[in-house]
């Protein structure tokens, strides 16, 4: 192992990693950047370097906007290592990580984590049925390959990123067997509540718009309000059953893709023992930063999605606010005022619709904690919500002492796909807010590790 000193790491080349890292090197900063991808882009501009011009143009312009971003970071000066997976984060920020087999370790005088966001979990009768994925995988190959669906695929669940695979599939000729959206009209009326903010943001609305028009032209069914899902098959999935219009209704497919939003990557902040606060409008765990990201008195910062779902575009600026914070903490530049205000004026900008969003597209409570007590909720050590709710008979009270009564989260995932569910289903078995149950307690190795990847 070996160490080096840089005045900046980041864990994470997405939006605001990428973002952080240039306006750092603007400010007279030496940089690092490590991601687990081999390629820089993160999630959101996966292979964006790499996309030739037809899988831009299907992906649309939200994501070849990637382009700008990644090119002026090649050209930042910032030192980049791919393929790293970084296992372990001290508060003093000391990185342990692995690439190409090989343990490494590197410090830096800050830390910026932009690990971005997960899909959050979908545990539904049959959600772990061969040919059920989540739609962000289902964008992950269409973004790395170009793979498509070699049948009608149905999409199920809610969240703009529903639509805008629904919208990115059909440019690429894939055909779509039913779009199933779970968002009620409670929700409608409920996110009505933030006009203002909705009309302050009508661009993201006009796009939505968009996507909705283009599903209709292509005669793609549309299932408003659908609730009771129930995924059917044996050994695969083989059609999807739900409630819609007051009727039960059945759609074949052997390809689902279910999706309910994203939430925080907070694994390395958990890890560090910070403080989380639990959101009601994400209904996720978002870790408590001061306005800059940054964690107490520690030397990590955290930006972007990582520290609350706010989109490509504002985790950028995040990235850059936080690169300014860092740099006048080292001595770097002076006051910093005037910069922050114009950047906090274009992040408002960018965050207006986010209320919206988020009381529109609120995942149905049936959707995350199940009612039917032979789910699965967690899939490594196939634990089931039954389980959970004998456990909290039996005097469990969170998260952390599920992995005493039945390894609950103890499998490769660390938690990762059944975290959120395990709390929420604790809290309600309790009755109890998601605060006073909490969560997994995180330690190293953050990502598995092999023995041999420490041997000289």
């Amino acid at each position: 192992m070996t160490g080096v000193v840089s005045d900046l790491i980041v864990i994470g080349s997405g939006p605001a990693g990428m973002a952080a890292a240039c306006q750092a090197r603007d400010l007279g900063l030496t940089v690092t950047v490590l991601d687990e991808q081999v390629t820089i882009g993160g999630q959101i501009y996966r292979n964006i370097e790499t996309a030739p011009a037809e899988r831009l143009e299907i992906l649309g312009k939200d994501y070849a906007d990637g382009l700008t971003l990644a090119a002026q970071f090649r050209v930042s000066g910032s030192e980049y290592i791919g393929g790293a997976a970084v296992w372990n984060l001290t508060p003093e920020g000391v990185i342990d990580y692995v690439a190409d087999r090989k343990a490494r370790q590197i410090v830096g005088k800050t830390v910026l984590i932009a690990s971005g966001a997960m899909e959050r979990p979908f545990p539904i009768k049959g959600w772990t049925l061969p040919g059920v994925m989540g739609a962000g995988a289902g964008q992950i190959l269409l973004k790395s390959s170009g793979a498509l669906p070699n049948e009608p695929v149905v999409l199920a669940g809610a969240g703009p990123l529903l639509y805008l695979l629904a919208w990115q599939y059909l440019r690429a000729g894939a055909k779509i067997g039913a779009l199933v959206d779970t968002t009620s009209f409670s929700d409608k009326l409920r996110a009505l509540r933030h006009l203002p903010a909705l009309l302050l943001g009508w661009r993201d609305l006009l796009k939505g718009l968009k996507l909705l028009a283009a599903l209709r032209r292509h005669g793609v069914p549309v299932f408003s309000g659908a609730a009771k899902l129930v995924v059917e098959g044996e050994t695969q999935a083989t059609g999807l059953t739900f409630v819609s219009g007051g009727k039960r209704r059945h759609v074949p497919t052997s390809l689902l893709l279910l999706h309910q939003g994203v939430v925080p990557n907070t694994q390395l902040s958990w890890s560090l023992g910070a403080q989380h606060r639990w959101s009601p409008e994400q209904l996720c765990w978002q870790p408590v930063t001061d306005t800059w990201g940054r964690l107490g008195q520690t030397a990590i910062y955290v930006a972007g999605d990582s520290r609350s779902i706010v989109g490509a575009q504002a985790s950028a600026v995040q990235g850059q606010l936080t690169a300014l914070a860092i740099a006048q903490h080292l001595g770097k530049i002076g006051d910093s005022a005037q910069r922050a205000a114009r950047l906090r004026r274009r992040l408002a900008g960018y965050t207006h619709i986010r209320p919206f969003l988020d009381a529109l597209y609120r995942p149905q409570d049936e959707n995350r904690i199940p009612s039917d007590n032979d789910v699965l909720v967690c899939r490594c050590e196939e634990v089931s919500a039954g389980n959970i709710r004998h456990y909290v008979s039996l005097g469990c009270l969170g998260p952390n002492q599920t992995k005493a009564f039945g390894r609950c989260g103890m499998g490769p995932c660390q938690g990762r796909l059944c975290g959120l569910t395990v709390t929420e289903l604790i809290a309600r078995e309790r009755g109890v807010e998601p605060t006073e149950v909490g969560y997994y307690r995180i330690r190293p190795p953050i990502k598995p590790v092999m023995l041999g990847d420490f041997v000289e």
